[in-house]
């Protein structure tokens, strides 16, 4: 039933009980009057003024109970006389007192029903489901909130067993806890309930024992709070907490969890005087020591622990300082990136073992957004020995090939490089003997001995210097970073494949841009990559007719870097090649290794550069090599 129902209802059932009260004073009254009945018939009246308190309202009750002594009164009047005080006087004052009593029972029975609905009121204004039931389970009371929440509405819970209404499921045996509350008044406990729609509600239950004035017990409140969402969140909590337990200790990264809440406070009360907080740190160097004894270590995975020969977590250190070696660089990134919002940092540093070996390690550090979630920094860190193994020998291995390499480049430009120094060799023997000549005249002209001597020393040099060159184009020897003129380098170059060239009748265009800055790099190398290309390039027209030309340029990109091309006008490369050109062990040639460009590239790279090639199909090939210019001569 609707409420307005409800309120129709009401309104009607007041009119009805307002009707009969009325009707009833007037039929006593007229009993009273038209009879010769002589009893108390005015008693009845009491009946008119129970009827009209049972619409609840004071007012009709102070109405019916005015009537009905007004009745009394007149029906007294109209009987008897005031002369003679007898038996009818008695009854009528009789009457009149059993109205005024059952008034003021009446005004205090609405009194207190009115306290109690008020009350009950209150209670609805809950939103906790809270009813009343009896020490048998029959329900006399049911909130709103019952009503809303469970499905039922108050005039069919009312009377039923709310063990069966509900299905409650409990925590204990049901006699168990019916003893608690018998002993001391009250019971809390979590229990399971069905709602009318089936659907099933976790909450938390709270019973309080009602005795009556003997100390008897006479019913039960029960005030039930819905936690079924709080239930499954705590639940999911817990199944995300094992969840992130398991992957922290399964995983083969090592884990590391710390509490930085020390550290975003000392940084926060830093007085950098003004100063950015890197400039700042890196002068003093002792408050980045203090904040790495600062970031605790509240927890490592058994992948960390292996990895810095901890037997536990409990043996392991107690913060980041003893982690980190003291020439560590990666904990100023890290504090930047932590004060600066960063979601994460990332780096490469060595950590030190409890045996003092030092082991590398790629690291990323994150950061929670919100500043509460300091005691939760993740660490997590990659150990990369062997990567850093397989490093140094991948650089071993290029060494040798780039050694066999100017080895095989060497064997090919044999003819050049015996010319070149025969050259020097028949000077030498041209001047000597001149000299001799001059020695064995009569009178031996010492003037152009001595010219002549010169001359043969001079040679002799540039034999040394060429023999020198060749000697240390074919050493097997560390990569040096000295200050490099690239002009020379391409003298060398050239003057190494001269031979090569006039051989396959090559000719060499040089465009050298004048003033050009000096570069940084290992001068070997360097020459090595620009004798490689220039070979290519006059192989590449090994093989057709008509005029062969290599052009050489020099110039600058930005005014940054160095930029050297060199273009041969053969057939080009094919477009399919193009993608795979610097592949090691990619080759276009009969014979060839296909290492000599995977080594140009891996070297242009170490010196910061890069090395590209361009082709039109039958309009040759093109290939570009950027270098920086040193620091110290850089356009600003």
């Amino acid at each position: 039933m609707t409420t307005p129902d409800r309120a129709t209802h009401s309104s009607t059932s007041r009119v009805g009980l307002r009707f009969w009260s009325a009707f009833l004073a007037l039929a006593v009254f007229l009993v009273d009057v038209l009879t010769p009945l002589e009893g108390a018939i005015a008693v009845l009246y009491v009946v008119a003024i129970l009827l009209a308190a049972r619409t609840n309202r004071r007012n009709d009750i102070l109405v019916a109970a005015c009537g009905c002594a007004m009745l009394t009164i007149a029906a007294y009047l109209l009987s008897h006389d005031l002369h003679h005080i007898a038996s009818p006087a008695l009854r009528a004052v009789v009457s009149l007192a059993s109205i005024a009593i059952t008034t003021l029972l009446a005004l205090q029975n609405h009194a207190a029903t009115n306290r109690l609905a008020a009350q009950a009121r209150l209670l609805n204004l809950s939103h906790d489901m809270i009813f009343v039931r009896d020490h048998a389970g029959v329900i006399s009371f049911w909130n709103k909130a019952a009503e809303q929440t469970y499905g039922w509405p108050a005039e069919d819970a009312l009377g039923r067993s709310a063990d069966e209404l509900l299905q409650t499921t409990y925590p204990d045996r049901r006699e168990t806890i019916e003893r608690v509350l018998l002993e001391t008044g009250r019971w809390e406990g979590r229990v399971k309930q069905r709602t009318r729609a089936g659907a099933t509600l976790t909450v938390d239950a709270r019973w309080a024992l009602q005795h009556d004035h003997l100390g008897k017990p006479v019913g039960v409140l029960e005030t039930h709070t819905d936690v079924t969402d709080r239930v499954a969140a705590h639940s999911a909590l817990v199944q995300s907490e094992q969840r992130y337990r398991r992957m922290f200790n399964a995983s083969r990264i090592g884990v590391v969890e710390e509490d930085w809440t020390d550290v975003r406070a000392t940084l926060g009360a830093l007085d950098t005087g003004g100063a950015e907080l890197r400039d700042h740190l890196a002068r003093h160097p002792d408050v980045v020591r203090s904040a790495r004894r600062l970031a605790r270590i509240i927890d490592v995975n058994p992948a960390m622990q292996r990895m810095a020969g901890a037997d536990g977590a409990s043996a392991f250190i107690a913060n980041v300082d003893k982690l980190l070696s003291e020439n560590d660089r990666s904990f100023v990134g890290a504090l930047l990136a932590f004060t600066e919002g960063e979601p994460f940092y990332e780096g490469e540093t060595e950590i030190v073992r409890l045996d003092g070996r030092k082991v590398p390690v790629l690291f990323t550090i994150s950061f929670p957004a919100d500043p509460d979630g300091d005691r939760n920094v993740l660490a997590f860190v990659i150990d990369i020995t062997e990567r850093r193994q397989a490093q140094d020998a991948l650089l071993a291995a290029q060494a040798d090939l780039a050694h066999a390499a100017r080895v095989a480049t060497l064997g090919e430009i044999s003819a050049s490089i015996a010319h070149e120094v025969n050259q020097p060799l028949a000077a030498i023997v041209t001047s000597g003997e001149a000299g001799l000549r001059w020695l064995r005249r009569d009178v031996p002209d010492l003037r152009e001995v001595a010219t002549t001597m010169g001359h043969v020393v001079a040679q002799g040099r540039r034999a040394s210097e060429i023999v020198a060159r060749i000697r240390s184009f074919l050493k097997k020897a560390p990569p040096q970073q000295d200050e490099l003129q690239i002009d020379e380098i391409i003298e060398e170059a050239t003057a190494l494949v001269a031979r090569e060239f006039a051989k396959d009748d090559v000719a060499l265009a040089m465009e050298m841009e004048p003033g050009l800055p000096p570069i940084r790099g290992d001068r070997i190398q360097l020459q090595q990559v620009l004798v490689n290309l220039l070979i290519n390039a006059a192989q590449a027209m090994s093989s057709q007719s008509g005029s062969r030309l290599v052009t050489l340029r020099t110039g600058t990109v930005d005014g940054e870097s160095l930029a050297i091309t060199v273009q041969d006008s053969g057939p080009g490369i094919s477009p399919n090649d193009l993608p795979r050109l610097f592949d090691p062990f990619f080759t276009t040639k009969h014979g060839g290794m296909g290492m000599g460009l995977a080594i140009c590239r891996t070297t242009a790279e170490a010196h910061g550069g890069q090395l590209s090639a361009e082709s039109i199909p039958g309009s040759g090939a093109t290939f570009r090599l950027t270098l920086p210019f040193s620091k110290h001569h850089a356009s600003p």
